[in-house]
């Protein structure tokens, strides 16, 4: 869990735009950009990792329905 902090605060330290800085909208594009390239991966290497996968389907079908309707007509996915 350590490794994960230390590589969050790497991340303020390069993106924040003053000493105190913890979530400006900087920060948090470049901590969703790390996530989604750690998940991209955790998907490509355990392919039937269904539970994540369902989770974030559904998070994305209710903050927004057409870019959910999208991702599962692109990947054959839930009829």
């Amino acid at each position: 869990m350590a490794v994960v902090q230390e590589h969050t605060q790497e991340i303020v330290q390069a993106y924040r735009r003053h000493a105190s800085d913890t979530g400006s909208p900087e920060i948090q594009i470049a901590l969703l950009t790390n996530r989604i390239g750690y998940l991209t991966g955790h998907f490509k290497l355990h392919q039937k990792d269904h539970h994540s996968r369902r989770r974030l389907l559904n998070y994305l079908k209710r903050r927004d329905f057409q870019r959910y309707k999208s991702v599962i007509e692109q990947l054959g996915i839930r009829k």
